[in-house]
């Protein structure tokens, strides 16, 4: 069994920068791809970055190509995203999610999720 813990959401005006956490458990987390999702009321839980187990490979959406960062440490257990140049539309509930694939569309295993609210 994985689970995951987020942290590090807020409030902040726009340009600003908030960098949220994921802290996972279970002997499987190294090997699972790590997503994170962002969820606004009325809309779609949709995918905001991911990275694969090694860190070979990334995806972002394309609203936050340039501002996000996602990054693993395994040894650590956590992810983190790194968001920068913020705007009113990042805001939304983060879901830190796990799963084998990191394409897939149906991750497995989920966080509680972080509320980041951006000002404008």
């Amino acid at each position: 069994q994985v689970q995951l813990v987020e942290s590090g959401g807020g409030l902040v005006q726009a340009g600003g920068s908030l960098t949220l956490s994921c802290v996972g458990s279970g002997r499987a987390w190294t090997t699972l791809a790590m997503g994170w999702f962002r969820q606004v009321p009325g809309k779609e839980r949709e995918v905001v970055a991911a990275i694969s187990w090694s860190s070979s490979r990334t995806f972002y959406e394309d609203s936050v190509k340039g501002r996000f960062t996602v990054s693993r440490d395994n040894a650590k257990k956590m992810v983190t995203l790194q968001m920068t140049s913020l705007k009113p539309e990042d805001t939304g509930v983060y879901y830190c999610a796990a799963d084998p694939t990191m394409t897939s569309r149906q991750y497995t295993y989920w966080g509680r999720g972080t509320q980041v609210s951006v000002s404008s």
